[in-house]
């Protein structure tokens, strides 16, 4: 994977070529102190983007009330930024795109910061909305750090490439997350599909599995190959019915893209054979979850404190000490006083 590859999949770069396969979206730049803004620790929210909570879908032309909290307490208080003229612009596009949006930046969404929205999606309806999800996302932070980590022809100590950011704004819309599906590109051939939703088990698939390869198949044929510019790369779909597509998103061939039901060792080893849930040998390889069963949601672990996290997964071996140590000195403490009820 080279940084001109992952260049090639950022948003502004691709949409325009492709906006007539895709969702309607609206791009607005990123001012430079927004990105300062982003860089910042803490989650301050900008001053005039607060609204009050509550179901918005149907008044999309109200002004909410902006939240006046005295907090009587001795710690330093945050400064809010203010950032008029990029708030103008997002609530613009916002109306003009019915009042809903899904934000992200030019590779991905804050998809991981959704447990923290009022209803646990993407779904934005105010400046408030969209910068709460961007402040706590680990995925947008990873878009403006570390872009092209994983490229062969980069070095961490050199100058990072030029990039434009920009807010991408895109028409909110309720999709089925058992259609949506994940496709890998190698040598501009079509090699492997899945479910994009991997975790879930969707009994439809299995019915119209050769419809959704068909439609893929085509819709690649047609729409996608050699008029994108790498021959390897990831997309996105959504097969809204037979035969009728969305293009959602492009994605870079390699590590920093989820391979979902796929490893990467099998999709970039021209070597390895790649063989379907049917054992099939004839590109695309198609896989599906085939039965029911609870597998964790891996955005899960997103919404648990990082503590937590540290001492489930042992990355962290002093806070384990620390733990041990307190629980030795609660049982010492449990121990010590039956001995005292004992006595009396």
């Amino acid at each position: 994977m080279k940084v001109s590859e992952v260049l090639h999949c950022s948003f502004p770069v691709w949409y325009p070529k492709f906006k007539q396969v895709s969702i309607k979206s609206i791009l607005i730049p990123l001012p430079a102190e927004f990105l300062e803004y982003l860089h910042t620790d803490g989650v301050v929210l900008p001053e005039g983007s607060l609204v009050t909570s509550g179901d918005r879908e149907n008044d999309e032309d109200r002004v909410g009330e902006e939240l006046d909290i005295n907090w009587d307490t001795d710690t330093l208080e945050a400064t809010a930024p203010s950032f008029p003229d990029f708030d103008s612009a997002i609530k613009k596009a916002i109306n003009m795109l019915g009042g809903r949006v899904f934000p992200k930046l030019n590779w991905s969404s804050p998809k991981d910061a959704t447990w923290i929205a009022f209803d646990k999606s993407l779904k934005c309806t105010c400046p408030s909305d969209v910068y709460l999800l961007l402040k706590s996302s680990e995925f947008i932070t990873h878009d403006l750090t570390q872009p092209f980590i994983h490229c062969e022809d980069y070095e961490e100590n050199e100058e990072q490439p030029n990039i434009g950011y920009s807010l991408i704004l895109r028409k909110w819309q309720d999709l089925n997350p058992g259609y949506e599906f994940r496709c890998f590109v190698r040598n501009n051939k079509l090699i492997a599909i899945c479910q994009r939703n991997h975790t879930a088990f969707y009994d439809f698939i299995r019915h119209e599995k050769a419809d959704i390869v068909s439609d893929i198949q085509a819709f690649f044929y047609h729409m996608v190959n050699l008029k994108f510019p790498n021959e390897n790369y990831v997309f996105d779909v959504y097969r809204r019915d037979q035969g009728k597509l969305l293009l959602l998103d492009f994605n870079p061939f390699g590590q920093v893209t989820d391979g979902l039901m796929y490893t990467w060792d099998e999709l970039t080893d021209s070597d390895v054979e790649l063989k379907g849930t049917d054992s099939e040998t004839k590109l695309p390889v198609f896989r599906y979850k085939e039965s029911e069963g609870i597998q964790p949601n891996p955005l899960s672990t997103f919404g648990v404190p990082r503590d937590i996290l540290d001492l489930a997964t042992g990355t962290d071996a002093s806070k384990l000490v620390d733990l041990l140590k307190l629980r030795q000195q609660q049982q010492e403490e449990d121990s010590s006083s039956d001995e005292d009820n004992d006595q009396t």
